[in-house]
């Protein structure tokens, strides 16, 4: 995976792939705050997602509960069904006035470059992943690189998929 050689993009920080490209994570009780936006089929409304992260980052901010390095943040999408996304942004301890909740499990990452809608295809290949390796998600949260503004200034649509693991197949 390609590393980026510039140093800013619009308002994101610089996204290093290999930090997450099919790497392996035991998350204990890791924090996060969590909002929700509304969305029609699984696409949501670019305005309402740009608003609620607004949201998040400043009750993070104003509780010194954001990690200082913004590379570490980490701000995960999730569609439990067609008209709703969850969005969870990580912090550093519990946030008065936000729904504070906490992910406990064994996770693999793999990061993916390519356009929003490729999300079903990455789905199907972190699944072929996962089977050589006799694992499987119960559950999939992606993580976006960039917002879109910055996705063009990178020339990158990077996304990490997050695959909480159910259970290790027998053989």
């Amino acid at each position: 995976m390609e590393t980026l050689k510039q140093e800013t993009t619009e308002c994101c920080p610089v996204f290093h792939p290999e930090k997450w490209d099919e790497k392996s994570f035991e998350w204990r009780n890791k924090q996060f705050i969590k909002g929700s936006v509304p969305t029609f089929f699984h696409i949501p409304y670019p305005s309402m997602i740009g608003k609620q992260i607004s949201s998040l980052t400043k009750i993070a901010e104003d509780a010194n509960k954001l990690d200082s390095n913004r590379e570490n943040i980490l701000v995960l999408f999730a569609d439990p069904h067609p008209f709703k996304s969850e969005i969870f942004m990580s912090v550093t301890g519990e946030v008065p006035d936000a729904k504070n909740i906490t992910l406990t499990g064994n996770f693999m990452s793999k990061v993916f470059d390519g356009a929003y809608n490729d999300i079903p295809k990455f789905i199907k290949q972190m699944n072929d992943i996962l089977n050589e390796k006799r694992l499987k998600a119960s559950k999939y949260y992606v993580h976006y690189g960039y917002c879109p503004k910055c996705a063009e200034v990178a020339g990158h649509n990077y996304m990490v998929l997050f695959a909480e693991i159910e259970k290790i197949k027998s053989i």
